[in-house]
């Protein structure tokens, strides 16, 4: 069975989209083609925060996070080579309909004081991407377990190029940005 979002996405966004834009071919309209959820580390911390964000992103996403580390050496920011800098998670396919499911229907909303996302934050090659300043608007983190709060950059990466074109698509699939 397919994901509810997904099913939106076939059944009301692809005619919709086709009919606005007048897309001759069904490939032409755009898609999600991933989410990439990152979270960084500070270095300064003590060894176990990798391993909090890490079981933090797990349970987030259901995916066992990649580690990043530095590529160079900073003395101004106390980094050395190869230092432990954050984790992120790439979600694809299923995986990335149930997280944007997840992420509009019951995170989101979740957070205090929500009035939408800024429609200025996409980069320019229709790719949008926001910062969530704590982990604990997921529901799948529990309270009382965590150590310390951790903030994440999400984005949405579409087909697309153009920044009108994937706003477009966001807002058909319920993204919620906020109004002017």
């Amino acid at each position: 069975m397919k994901n509810r979002i997904y099913s939106k996405y076939v059944n009301e966004v692809v005619p919709a989209l086709k009919a606005k834009h007048n897309y001759v071919n069904v490939h032409q309209v755009p898609k999600l083609e991933k989410i990439v959820v990152n979270m960084g580390v500070s270095a300064s911390l003590e060894k176990g925060a990798i391993d909090d964000a890490t079981k933090d992103l797990t349970q987030i996403t259901g995916r066992k996070p990649a580690i990043s580390k530095s590529r160079h050496s900073i003395a101004n920011f106390k980094l050395r080579e190869g230092q432990v800098i954050g984790c992120r998670v790439t979600l694809r396919k299923d995986a990335m309909y149930e997280f944007f499911d997840r992420l509009v229907a019951v995170t989101l909303p979740r957070i205090r004081d929500f009035r939408g996302l800024s429609p200025r934050k996409f980069d320019g090659r229709g790719n949008y991407t926001f910062g969530v300043a704590d982990q604990t608007v997921f529901p799948e983190i529990e309270m009382d377990k965590i150590k310390r709060q951790q903030g994440m950059d999400i984005t949405i990466v579409t087909s697309v190029t153009s920044d009108a074109q994937a706003q477009d698509l966001l807002k058909h699939m319920g993204f919620p940005f906020a109004e002017k």
